[in-house]
């Protein structure tokens, strides 16, 4: 076997030597950890070696007693930044009295429990590299090292070794080789190792003109198209954002028009300024300690945080919103572009509405052409996407409202070991995908919504990827029980056994394996747009009782019928109509067509009943606000949450009621006169709404508690995005708050069913049924 390098034989040959050999799990790959060993077994005069297995880190050890276990120790905790090492394994084994510590190659053929690591941004040392004159990486828009850059979006196969990664087709040069085979180097092994002589480079794009290559020249062209107003599609580290000057009204309104995207707000790329980082940031937004370490994380993502009156944006960027969606600089080419230009950039997802990311440079010249008005292009293959993710603070802590890159692929145990590989397909709306086999659970990016025709082709190749990298082989697919689904209809026609799981039972499922320490039954409040429900309707609106493989339905809101079928998610004036014509009441704000509908739904066709909170919250957003169409998902809901602040609100109490067979049932009408009251303001209906619906939580909680022991409560589904309505269910638990469970680690919206998915699976085939 190869060896990188050999150290110098420090071990002192007083004392009994003795000799260990380790197994090191977890995040283990991509992190610099093998350097890392080398240092540590240098320092403390060890011999011995290290190398990769699949995943896993092998470590041989010997040398004095007292060395060997100081080793021992310093290994986990001195790691680095990046790593999470877990020791799995530690035997003594016989002195085979090496002449130093060594560095072996990976070995490829070993089963082992593979990790694939995450993407991350630029670090502090390789910045102070690109910004510095006399370094050779200086303004080097590629520059990485062990502890920051690409992995999951240029790792081609496992393990994870520069020949299996996009970066294969950039030979070394000499100095960076140098660098690369030098164990004490910041970039031994550092796979994306590049610099301007050897590695990737940028070219700038404009339609019926000639290119501008080289990365000064390119970098050039770019800053000034942004200055002058232009949309410039820029290639990233997991796809392309489409970016704009976001105090630049007519460039932000531009964007709008021709991405077909009127009203969703767009991110918003700051500068990093001043000690922190976060002065720019701060310009714009109130931030609390926990918005502003997460802004600061290697993850970089785009976190939703107060917006200040004074903020210097185009009023278009986010309209109507109180908050903003504020990222920092995460790739050496995000900071020169925002250095150089020392202002903000909008910066969305290349793509068409709900479609994923596009990541190839003639994706983007072709399907963007009317949208960008030049491009700027680098050479480094991306492997998948991975769109930015999402986080946002609820209840005190920053989750994730959107995995991507940085926090994807992301690993979770499974409380139940899975009898075979599992591929599970999640739902129609925030499509993931989740890879099952034993006790692990790997959860892929945001791939968009399964009604755009592009995303199937996307799952199908994120689903193909994560059974690749991590060597394993779906024996079974799960999808959602709804059979209209795109991905349900695709995995029928797959040679495949496939398992639909309810939609509910798999939010209810994800949110238990994020607390898979806690003992006892869940009563568990789902509750969101619409998923198919055991007996055949549209649930939305539900309280489970039980735990995974056993839910039971124990409670709902009294069901409505929606007219027009799936039309209702956009259209907010078909939920209020339908509760307004259910009680008997003309629909106020009655848009054309509303007289065909209603004659439809008076005959009962093209109707469905449904129980979904989430569209009681659009029927209140049309009611309050007069707002009876969307052009995204939840945007009347986030409207209603942004009048509400500031107002205290009060809580209408909803009669619940008991049938003899069936579940309790929750009566929305009583909120009829509040949110139709036109004596009252919109911010005050809209404050009394979210109180009413924050009380129904405890006053469900102390009825069902008579006749059913729980030992946890958990909140999961899309309506828990509201922070203002978690809020004031956690004030008016009181006691019972401390059984309160919330997401933590997988959205609560419908990215996280495909997790939900196989821990439902896993407990059904274990025989965990009620």
């Amino acid at each position: 076997m190869k060896q990188d390098r050999a150290a110098p034989n420090l071990t002192s040959p007083e004392g009994a030597r003795t000799a260990r050999k380790i197994l090191l799990t977890g995040h283990v790959q991509g992190v610099g950890f093998r350097p890392h060993v080398y240092r540590v077994a240098l320092q403390l005069g060890l011999a011995g070696w290290v190398r990769n297995r699949m995943g896993e880190v092998m470590i041989h050890v010997e040398g004095p007693e007292g060395a060997v276990e100081a080793f021992l120790r310093k290994v986990v905790s001195d790691a680095p930044p990046l790593s999470a090492p877990q020791v799995a394994e530690v035997t003594e084994t016989s002195p085979q009295a090496l002449a130093g510590f060594t560095i072996l190659d990976s070995d490829p053929g070993a089963e082992a429990a593979i990790f694939v690591p995450a993407d991350t941004c630029v670090c502090d040392d390789c910045l102070r590299e690109m910004r510095d004159p006399q370094d050779r990486r200086f303004r080097y828009p590629f520059i990485n090292c062990t502890q920051c850059g690409p992995r999951y979006t240029l790792i081609a196969a496992m393990p994870y070794d520069r020949a299996n990664t996009t970066m294969s087709g950039f030979s070394l040069c000499a100095a960076c080789r140098a660098e690369y085979n030098e164990p004490a180097d910041r970039r031994f092994h550092a796979e994306p190792i590049a610099c301007p002589e050897c590695g990737p480079s940028l070219r700038f794009a404009r339609r019926e003109r000639e290119d501008v290559t080289g990365a000064e020249a390119a970098l050039a062209a770019t800053v000034a198209g942004l200055a002058e107003g232009e949309i410039v599609a820029v290639r990233g580290i997991g796809g392309y954002h489409l970016m704009c000057d976001a105090a630049n009204e007519a460039a932000v309104t531009r964007l709008r028009r021709r991405k077909g995207r009127p009203d969703k707000p767009f991110a918003v790329m700051v500068p990093l300024e001043g000690a922190g980082g976060l002065d720019g940031v701060r310009a714009l937004a109130d931030l609390s300690d926990k918005a502003a370490h997460s802004l600061l994380t290697p993850q970089r993502p785009i976190v939703l945080v107060p917006r200040r009156p004074d903020a210097a944006l185009a009023p278009s960027v986010a309209p109507d919103c109180g908050e903003l969606g504020l990222f920092l600089p995460y790739s050496p080419l995000h900071v020169l572009l925002l250095e150089a230009l020392g202002r903000p950039l909008v910066a969305t997802s290349a793509n068409l509405s709900g479609e994923p990311v596009l990541i190839a440079p003639e994706e983007v010249e072709d399907r963007l052409a009317n949208v960008a008005d030049a491009m700027l292009h680098h050479d480094r293959p991306i492997a998948r996407p991975a769109d930015d993710p999402v986080c946002r603070e609820i209840a005190g802590r920053v989750v994730p409202l959107r995995l991507g890159r940085g926090t994807a692929p992301l690993e979770l145990a499974l409380p139940k070991a899975l009898p075979e590989t599992v591929l599970a397909l999640g739902a129609q709306m925030k499509a993931t995908v989740a890879l099952g086999f034993g006790r692990r659970a790997v959860v892929s990016p945001h791939i968009g919504e399964m009604e755009a025709v592009r995303s199937l082709a996307v799952l199908q190749e994120v689903s193909e990827s994560l059974q690749a990298l991590y060597g394993q082989r779906a024996a079974v697919l799960l999808c959602d029980a709804h059979p209209g689904y795109t991905s349900h209809r695709w995995a029928r026609g797959q040679d495949l056994p496939v398992v639909p799981i309810l939609h509910h039972h798999a939010h209810a499922s994800a949110l238990a394996a994020e607390h898979a320490d806690a003992i006892g039954d869940w009563l568990t409040f789902a509750w969101d747009g619409v998923g198919l429900g055991a007996d055949g309707t549209l649930w939305g609106g539900e309280v489970l009782w039980g735990a995974p493989g056993r839910w039971r339905r124990v409670a709902r809101f009294r069901p409505f019928r929606l007219a027009g079928g799936d039309r209702a998610g956009r259209e907010l004036w078909r939920s209020a109509a339908a509760l307004c014509w259910a009680t008997g009441r003309d629909l106020p704000h009655a848009p054309d067509g509303a007289d065909l509908a209603r004659q439809a739904w008076d005959r009962d066709l093209n109707t469905f009943e449904t129980t979904a909170a989430g569209r009681l919250f659009d029927a209140a957003a049309c009611l309050v606000t007069g707002m009876t169409h969307c052009s995204f998902e939840a945007q009347g809901p986030m409207r209603l949450e942004t009048l509400a602040s500031g107002e205290a609100g009060q809580a209408v109490r909803l009669p619940v009621s008991s049938g003899a067979d069936g579940p309790l049932e929750v009566d929305w009408s009583p909120l009829l006169d509040v949110l139709t009251d036109k004596r009252r303001s919109e911010a005050r209906r809209a404050a009394d709404f979210h109180a009413t619906m924050a009380q129904v939580v405890p006053d469900l909680i102390r009825t069902l508690a008579e006749t059913l022991p729980f030992a946890q409560i958990g909140l999961t589904g899309g309506v828990f995005q509201n922070a203002r309505l978690v809020r004031g269910i956690e004030e008016r638990l009181a006691d019972m708050a401390r059984l309160l469970r919330l997401h933590r680690r997988v959205p609560s919206n419908d990215a996280g069913i495909s997790l939900g998915q196989l821990v439902e699976h896993a407990a059904q085939a274990s025989g965990d049924r009620g």
